[in-house]
C-alpha cells in the first residue's frame, strides 16, 4: 500500500496527556480526522499488550470508517493483528527491513530519521515515508535533538518517498518549514492539546498545505 504525499499534509500522533481513557482518545482521533488529518498514528508507550490491542482494534475500525490511514507506533504485532494500514518505527526500534518482512508488501512502513544517511538507509530497506525531526524543541520528547532547517531540507531532497517534519510544530512556527520540500507535518500537542481538536486540525491543515503546495 503506497501512501501519497497529499494524504500526509496533516499527520496526527496521539498522546494520552489530554485524555484519561481510550474512549476519550478515540473521540479526539475522530475530531482530528473530521478536521482534515489524513493519517493518524496510535502511540501508546505504557499500555499492556492486551489493553493496547483492544484500543488499537477500535482505532483501526474508526480510521477505516472515516477514511483515514491508521498507523501503529512501534508494535508490528499489534499492527498485523488489528489489520492496521501500517506501522511507524524509530531508529532504536525494529529495523525497517524487518518490519517490512513481517508486514508484507501491501502495508505502510514509516521510519523516524535524523539525517540523510538514516533517510537513505530507511528508503533502501523499504520505508514508504519518513518522519524527520525534531523540527523544533518539544515537550513530547525531552531528549529530542532539534535539526536545522537545512538538514530537514536535505533529508527531503535525498529520498523519493514522502517526508513529514515532526517535533514541536505549532500554528505559530509551522511557516518556518516552508521551502523544505516536505509532504506534510506530524503534530501532537498542537492538535490534541487544543480545546477544539477539529478546529485545530482545520487550521493546521490549511497552514501545512501552504508550506507544502506553495513550493
Amino acid at each position: 500500500m503506497n501512501i501519497r504525499g497529499e494524504q500526509m499534509r496533516l499527520y496526527a500522533v496521539t498522546d494520552r496527556a489530554w485524555t484519561h481513557d481510550a474512549a476519550g482518545l478515540l473521540d479526539q482521533v475522530a475530531a482530528a480526522v473530521d478536521g482534515g488529518a489524513g493519517v493518524v498514528q496510535l502511540r501508546e508507550k505504557h499500555l499492556e499488550d492486551a489493553a493496547f490491542l483492544e484500543e488499537a482494534e477500535r482505532f483501526v475500525a474508526l480510521c477505516r470508517e472515516k477514511g483515514a490511514v491508521s498507523i501503529i507506533n512501534d508494535n508490528v504485532d499489534i499492527a498485523v493483528r488489528t489489520g492496521a494500514d501500517g506501522v511507524h518505527v524509530g531508529q532504536e526500534d525494529l529495523e525497517a527491513g524487518r518490519a517490512r518482512a513481517l508486514l508484507g508488501p501491501d502495508k505502510i512502513v514509516g521510519v523516524s530519521v535524523h539525517s540523510v544517511e538514516e533517510a537513505l538507509r530507511a528508503q533502501a530497506a523499504g520505508a514508504d515515508y519518513l518522519g524527520v525531526g525534531a523540527a523544533f524543541a518539544t515537550g513530547t520528547k525531552s531528549d529530542a535533538h532539534v535539526l536545522t532547517r537545512d538538514t530537514i531540507r536535505a533529508v527531503a531532497e535525498a529520498v523519493d518517498i514522502p517526508v513529514v517534519a515532526i517535533g514541536g510544530i505549532s500554528r505559530d512556527n509551522i511557516g518556518q518549514l516552508a521551502g523544505c520540500g516536505l509532504s506534510g507535518v506530524a503534530v501532537v500537542s498542537a492538535l490534541f492539546g487544543a480545546p477544539d481538536v477539529a478546529a485545530a486540525a482545520r487550521e493546521l491543515l490549511q497552514k501545512s498545505r501552504a508550506i507544502c503546495e506553495g513550493e
